[in-house]
């Protein structure tokens, strides 16, 4: 299927390891051009070795102004096609575990540098009368995950910005949906595995085995997968579809509107 997203240039966040590299390579293979985020850039130059007239790579903290900053300046005048909105999430614990430090935390790391971000880019996408929105989150927005409180809740929200953001927005030819993983074989999952391992008294193996066990389609997600998913988002192909939280997660989402 031909995407049309070649030589279209989409800001890629969190591009240095699992959905952001992901999405960030499969965009490169489709010839468009990217401008990654990540705090490291050491897997990034990989992709400026392989595809030097495609990349421009932003080393920085999405929750920090500078960074935000920054990504205007390198965009300028271009016409931005999309952007994949991604970032790690805070570490597990149960609601009992959780100090006010903690919410505190999260509030910058899963939600407001994704606000103020969006914001900064919607004149432009408004004046282009164009543009694609993708939000990276987690299946726990549909069904909550165990000792994800923190995650969840905040996760929560920027589903309620971008279900409104939608409304808002879908006359001026912008789209933004959200994406939502279950169980995938990333280095994001290892805090479940180390913290299930813990409270079960099992070896780290054996707390993977137990997660695995609990998708239907019998094994973990690859990110490359939902890579696949994404691009489709990002490309002009998905202009009748916004407001939409897609799970993907093996099956795993039991409710009758997962």
């Amino acid at each position: 299927m031909n995407l049309q997203i070649k030589n279209k240039r989409f800001i890629v966040c969190g591009a240095s390891g699992g959905f952001g590299y992901s999405v960030a390579k499969a965009l490169l293979k489709e010839g468009a051009k990217i401008i990654s985020i990540a705090r490291s850039d050491k897997s990034l130059k990989e992709f400026e070795k392989n595809f030097p007239d495609a990349i421009q790579n932003i080393k920085g903290d999405l929750t920090e102004e500078k960074t935000l900053g920054e990504i205007l300046n390198v965009i300028g005048d271009n016409f931005l096609d999309g952007i994949f909105v991604n970032a790690g999430g805070p570490p597990p614990k149960s609601v009992e575990e959780t100090e006010m430090k903690d919410w505190d935390q999260a509030y910058q790391l899963v939600f407001r540098w994704k606000v103020d971000l969006v914001k900064r880019l919607l004149p432009k996408f408004k004046e282009q009368q164009y543009g694609r929105i993708v939000f990276l989150e987690s299946m726990s927005v549909k069904q909550p995950v165990e000792n994800l409180v923190l995650s969840t809740s905040l996760r929560l929200a920027v589903v309620g910005f971008a279900k409104t953001l939608a409304q808002e927005t879908a006359q001026n030819g912008i789209t933004a949906n959200v994406l939502g993983p279950g169980y995938h074989d990333t280095q994001a999952m290892q805090r479940l595995y180390k913290k299930r391992a813990e409270e079960q008294g099992i070896s780290v193996e054996k707390a993977r085995n137990s997660f695995e066990k609990e998708v239907p389609v019998g094994k973990m997600g690859e990110a490359a997968e939902l890579s696949s998913l994404a691009l489709w988002l990002l490309s002009p192909l998905s202009r009748y579809v916004t407001g939409q939280t897609f799970s993907v997660d093996g099956g795993k989402n039991k409710s009758i509107f997962g």
